[in-house]
């Protein structure tokens, strides 16, 4: 767990620079005076839909990099292994299968959105380019997850592009506001992350096309495309029930309310920073405790990913509840996202529930059980389409929000109930009830204590408190394992002479 560890603190202290700098977006996005809430909610759109055709695109390959990457290192020298190569060659055929059916059926596109959400029909096509470098971007991405270098790519992709969006933004400001140019470029921005992931593994001497199928791709070819199958429609299935809360919203009730459900989840979305990271850092661990039947390291890579990502999320969620309406109206963003106060309450609960289950998708995506992972994102779909269109028609954007939380419920709870069954794994303990009572009861403290304080005092002054008084409290008690070594950690480097 050390090497988990110390990458998760360092992948979380660098993506949460780049959510500094989200922050300082979502700030100047919603700010009035420089964009309107349509044009806003389009930015959103762009990576939406960018994300759904990634999804299309992608084949699924990304898991097949994660699941045989051992196996490619361990029977291959390094100037041979093609597999690399063979995820470039088939993101490419993807994606040019995809910007085919995109412009097949662009059509619907004018008729869903046409009405309510007009930006989306004029810059359709600049899709296609945030598309193309976010799909090669995420193929180096899982490539360098799955050699252990989780920290520039998880910062690129946390940090990197909110870091180039600001500097978008900013000289959107100063040259005249041109919405039109800001648009294109803004579409052009995973280029910057890909260039430079590429030049990164290319130092590394990690990027190399291999022109000559390996013995290793043709042994497995048939185990790859399988998985492929399976993954590639389990993917379609996860990014569209992803994707349809927005593109619903923004559908029904125009990218004005897509900006305020946006901003939400945004604000919601804040506290699984720790839970990107520690995927991204478990991923290669577990692949390597399957093949080597280490059930002791699957087993505890569970319960302590339940654990401590429990614990991070409800200390995020409570600082974040406690200052929500002063934070609003003391940063004088346009009244219309006082309406999403809601929408964060439920959309951080389906996150608290994701992240409390731990890493149960990573487990079973690298497990002989992968197939699963399919069924279980059918379900996950069945649920979370027909619920938000019907949810977002007859109440709006907390319509979605109550979708999101209801599906994700029974979604890891069939994951549970599986890895349970099947592997005798659990991730919940008695801290798990400790971690629960404890961050219910520093909110409350504070809550109680400061609740008429008001403005940027307030927040100030109640962030200080909570944090205090969770912190101490949470070391005090031992809530986690891994709370101890991260303290020594910190005593050592503090010391003089460190």
């Amino acid at each position: 767990m050390s090497v988990i560890r110390r990458q998760a603190i360092i992948s979380s202290l660098l993506i949460y620079v780049g959510f500094a700098f989200g922050a300082l977006n979502t700030y100047l996005f919603t700010r009035q005076g420089i964009f309107t809430p349509e044009q806003y909610g389009l930015t959103r759109a762009f990576i939406v839909i960018g994300q759904f055709f990634y999804g299309f695109a992608g084949f699924g390959f990304a898991s097949v990099i994660y699941k045989f990457y051992p196996y490619y290192k361990d029977n291959l020298p390094s100037e041979k292994n093609d597999l690399l190569s063979v995820a470039l060659i088939i993101a490419f055929i993807g994606f040019a299968l995809t910007t085919g059916g995109g412009i097949m059926f662009q059509s619907v596109v004018v008729q869903k959105f046409i009405a309510k959400s007009p930006l989306v029909v004029k810059y359709y096509y600049w899709v296609f380019p945030f598309t193309f470098f976010l799909l090669f971007f995420s193929v180096l991405e899982a490539y360098a997850w799955a050699i252990g270098k989780t920290i520039i790519p998880n910062f690129l992709r946390e940090a990197g592009f909110r870091v180039f969006t600001t500097f978008l933004i900013i000289v959107f400001i100063f040259t005249g506001k041109n919405f039109d140019l800001f648009i294109r470029l803004f579409c052009l921005l995973y280029a910057i992350s890909f260039f430079v992931l590429l030049i990164y593994l290319i130092r590394l001497h990690e990027f190399r096309f291999i022109f000559e199928i390996s013995r290793v791709t043709k042994k497995f070819k048939k185990k790859i495309l399988i998985l492929m199958a399976y993954t590639y429609s389990g993917n379609l299935i996860n990014i569209t029930a992803q994707s349809v809360d927005f593109l619903a919203i923004a559908s029904f009730r125009g990218l004005n309310f897509g900006a305020v459900f946006d901003f939400s989840s945004y604000l919601a979305n804040v506290i699984q920073v720790p839970q990107r990271s520690l995927v991204s850092i478990s991923i290669p661990v577990l692949s390597r405790a399957w093949k080597d039947k280490n059930f002791a390291t699957i087993d505890r890579v569970y319960k302590r990913s339940s654990l401590n990502l429990l614990m991070i999320s409800t200390f995020l969620f409570a600082l974040i509840w406690l200052n929500y309406e002063y934070a609003v109206a003391s940063l004088h963003l346009d009244p219309i996202y006082e309406q999403g106060r809601w929408v964060v309450f439920f959309l951080a609960m389906k996150n608290i529930v994701d992240m409390g289950t731990g890493v149960n998708g990573q487990i079973i995506g690298t497990s002989t059980y992968w197939r699963f992972d399919f069924f279980s994102g059918v379900i996950l779909l069945v649920l979370a389409v027909p619920l938000n269109i019907i949810l977002v028609k007859k109440f709006g954007i907390i319509g979605s929000a109550w979708s999101n939380l209801g599906s994700y419920i029974i979604y890891n709870t069939i994951r549970i109930i599986f890895l349970k069954r099947k592997f005798n794994l659990q991730p919940f303990t008695r801290q798990t009830g400790y971690v629960l009572l404890h961050s219910i009861a520093c909110f409350l403290v504070t809550y109680f204590l400061f609740k008429n304080f008001e403005g940027w005092t307030g927040i100030f002054i109640r962030s200080l408190f909570f944090v205090a008084l969770y912190s101490s409290t949470a070391i005090y008690l031992q809530l986690s394992p891994d709370l101890d070594p991260v303290v020594q950690t910190i005593k050592k480097r503090l010391k003089p002479g460190n």
